[in-house]
């Protein structure tokens, strides 16, 4: 029963991190274009080489 007393913190902290990186990831607009790449990986452009 002891243990509560460190996982719980542990918990709200993991879950508190992950709540930060998904409103930072928002707000650096990583979701702005969700097909962009699935689109590029079917266009086979050779231009590169």
């Amino acid at each position: 029963m002891n243990i509560l007393i460190y996982l719980i913190p542990i918990a709200l902290t993991l879950g508190a991190a992950g709540l930060v990186a998904f409103f930072w990831s928002l707000k650096n607009d990583q979701f702005e274009d969700l097909d962009g790449a699935a689109q590029r990986i079917l266009h086979d452009d050779i231009d590169d080489a």
